[in-house]
């Protein structure tokens, strides 16, 4: 079974890598954008076939480890249920 998280800043975070990409994308002569926000994605492979019991083991990874809860927001999706 395969969990992925998805991890973003939560609205109204200043996000540094957002604006240089988004410059460094000007820079190459992309016009039109109007904001990049970066994120990361986390994969985790799990043993087991409870799906339910795999979101809650991995909802208290990310609250212990994977996200920083004062400034990030994630999801979390299991697949092969």
């Amino acid at each position: 079974m395969k969990a992925v998280v998805k991890i973003r800043l939560k609205s109204g975070v200043l996000d540094p890598q957002g604006k240089a990409t988004q410059n460094a994308l000007e820079a190459l002569g992309f016009s039109g954008v109007n904001g990049v926000r970066q994120g990361k994605i986390i994969e985790i492979e799990l043993e087991g076939t409870d799906a339910g019991a795999a979101r809650e083991d991995v909802d208290r990874m990310a609250q212990a480890l994977l996200a920083n809860s004062v400034i990030e927001s994630y999801e979390i999706e299991i697949d092969g249920q």
